[in-house]
């Protein structure tokens, strides 16, 4: 039986109010709500996707030390000093690759994530913003393999959950990247800066104690496409743990 039993309301409540409060002193205030209602939920989910996983992709792992994200902003270079963020987030990631999506890595991996946030919540996964080293491979294999990249977006699953690859203005590019021709293979493909999709949640589906459910059925329809976006970085798929 799984830990997991959903978000409380209290989840969202919290986070309303620490985005109208983004303040040391009201967070240490709520401390208690965010541990209980974020934290220990989050912990349980990830848990309990990590044994999922096992048997869907066994090479992706959730790790309740490394998958939750702080909720503490990186206000170092910022002009924002908020200090919290006003969302709750976890990370599924490769075995082989760590959870850090690429900050600190030459090559990130693609990996599988959730969002909580009041009028924001979704599913989503791949390669976000991967370094340079990363995005050059990606590249490359793309021109190199038009044809096997695309077939990944086009299954009845991904389609029907995800639709397309995600295209925010702040993760493309005005014009092709340097060095490639504009008849190159997966052209269409080669002015991305990120390689991720987002399947949008209501507040209820990402509060439901059946999230593990809608999260299992759309990393199935997300596998294909992260593992050859990890085969170009170099991640091998696995078929046990």
């Amino acid at each position: 039986m799984s830990d997991f039993t959903g978000f409380p309301p209290k989840a969202l409540t919290f986070l309303r109010g620490l985005a109208r409060h983004n303040r040391k002193e009201w967070f240490e205030e709520h401390r208690a709500d965010y541990e209980s209602a974020l934290l220990a939920p989050l912990r349980a989910l990830v848990d309990e996707m990590d044994a999922r996983l096992a048997t869907i992709a066994p090479e992706f792992v959730g790790d309740r030390r490394r998958s939750i994200f702080r909720i503490h902003r990186d206000v170092r270079f910022s002009k924002d000093k908020r200090p919290y963020k006003t969302n709750a987030a976890c990370w599924l990631f490769h075995r082989d690759a760590g959870r850090t999506k690429g900050e600190h890595d030459s090559v990130a991996a693609a990996g599988f994530y959730f969002h909580l946030q009041p009028g924001h919540c979704f599913l989503g996964g791949g390669c976000w913003m991967p370094p340079p080293p990363g995005l050059r491979r990606l590249r490359e294999a793309i021109v190199e393999d038009a044809d096997g990249f695309a077939a990944t977006l086009r299954t009845p699953a991904f389609r029907r959950l995800y639709g397309k690859l995600d295209e925010d203005p702040g993760t493309m590019l005005t014009r092709l990247p340097r060095g490639y021709a504009p008849d190159a293979p997966g052209v269409e493909w080669l002015r991305f800066k990120s390689f991720t999709a987002t399947h949008t949640l209501t507040d209820a589906e990402a509060r439901d104690p059946a999230l593990p459910d809608r999260w299992a059925e759309a990393c199935a329809a997300m596998l294909p496409f992260m593992r050859w976006l990890n085969a170009a970085l170099g991640y091998r798929a696995a078929v046990r743990r």
